[in-house]
């Protein structure tokens, strides 16, 4: 297991790096198509000023010569076809980037170093999560049917040793207690009710492992997000101190720092919470198996006991 998280670990930490190249490659090439765009304006604007003075330049005469006359209706016509001939100024338009290209950006915009610390506590916080629900979906087996098993070997047929092979080649902690317990089948049935409380407590405390780091990540992602918003005020007021002016334009980048990661921090708290509560409800769940086992456990010797 601990293999799994060493890989979900960096594949995370590849996937946030692959994220901040793919949005600086995707900054790199939208500057080339804006200077394009920027000198096309460009080029128009200058093609449109001769036109607007010979349009604006006053007649010399009242009195022209027809020649001058029809010379002049045909350059005005190259001109009306020039001016149709002329690109348009295509309107900005808003595109719809998607939903993570959009979260990409204000990933980006939120200060690329202050919103990695919450999202490194989701990647080493879900690796967590995905060790523990692997863990606890491996560990539960159909215990009815062990159960069913080892009362028709060690009851119907009175075999310790094929009881103790059913329970030693069954996964899970339900049937580790029974295995201990039936070690303990020659010492009387005190021994071993002792050896499955025993070992009923150990393996509760292996359920429950990488629960704590889990809980720590809940609480490090918003105050990570809180640290992130105290450094964009404090940015936001460093640059009030350096323009002189209390404006949106100089305030915004600060506080869109200090929002961003405070939103940033909380959702992955929420994410880590629901994963929490789930890995909870199933340990839980696993806990009262392992007692009901140790009460069947029990019960099986003393069937055993009774029928020798």
């Amino acid at each position: 297991m601990k293999k799994v998280f060493a890989i979900i670990a960096l594949m995370g930490v590849f996937t946030l790096g692959m994220s901040q190249a793919a949005y600086a490659q995707d900054d790199a090439a939208a500057a080339p198509a804006e200077e394009v765009t920027a000198n096309d304006d460009q080029a128009a604007a200058e093609a449109a000023e001769p036109a607007a003075a010979d349009a604006a330049a006053p007649a010399e005469g009242e009195e022209a010569a027809p020649a001058e006359g029809e010379e002049g209706a045909e350059a005005a016509e190259g001109e009306e076809a020039a001016a149709e001939e002329a690109p348009a100024v295509e309107e900005p338009q808003v595109v719809d980037d998607g939903f993570f290209k959009a979260l990409k950006r204000k990933f980006i915009e939120g200060d690329a170093f202050w919103m990695s610390l919450p999202a490194l506590a989701l990647i080493f916080g879900l690796a967590f999560c995905i060790e523990r629900i692997v863990y606890l979906t491996l560990a539960d087996v159909n215990t009815k049917k062990m159960k069913e098993d080892i009362e028709d070997a060690l009851v119907n047929k009175g075999d310790v040793e094929a009881a103790k092979a059913i329970a030693r080649d069954t996964r899970g902690p339900i049937a580790s207690i029974f295995y201990q317990g039936l070690l303990r089948m020659d010492e009387g049935i005190d021994s071993v009710e002792k050896s499955a409380v025993a070992y009923g407590a150990v393996q509760a405390s292996n359920l429950e492992k990488g629960c704590s780091w889990i809980t720590l990540f809940i609480g490090m992602a918003p105050s990570l997000g809180f640290l992130g918003t105290v450094i964009g005020m404090v940015q936001a007021f460093d640059d009030i101190q350096a323009a002189g002016d209390i404006s949106p334009t100089v305030v915004a980048g600060g506080m869109k720092v200090a929002l961003l990661t405070t939103i940033f921090g909380i959702v992955v708290a929420l994410i880590l919470q629901v994963f929490y509560n789930y890995i909870l409800a199933k340990i839980e769940s696993m806990t009262a198996q392992m007692e009901d086992a140790t009460i069947s456990l029990l019960d099986i010797v003393t069937k055993y006991y009774a029928k020798k």
